[in-house]
């Protein structure tokens, strides 16, 4: 993957319901929101880390290896998972 700018697209929040992390959508995102997206712990530290703001798959292997004991290959490899799966389901810009 490569290393290109990204930022979540305005109308996503992210919402802890029940202890589950549910991300929801508002406004005109909503009209073609049709499936929900739940997001585990550290995906949900990552996006509250990163929201608002632009952000590389880099930056977000050093949230995790900041907030996880987690070697760099390993949080880098996590860190592209995530970016591609937001991507995919259309949160990133």
């Amino acid at each position: 993957m490569c290393n290109d700018t990204m930022k979540i697209k305005e109308g996503f929040e992210l919402r802890d319901v029940c202890g589950e992390f549910i991300i929801v959508a508002f406004g005109e995102q909503n009209i073609d929101f049709t499936k929900i997206i739940n997001l585990n712990e550290s995906a949900a530290m990552l996006w509250n880390s990163v929201k608002g703001r632009e952000f590389t798959v880099d930056t977000l292997a050093e949230l995790l290896c900041q907030e996880y004991e987690v070697n760099p290959a390993t949080a880098l490899h996590d860190a592209e998972d995530i970016a591609q799966k937001w991507i995919e389901v259309g949160l990133v810009e």
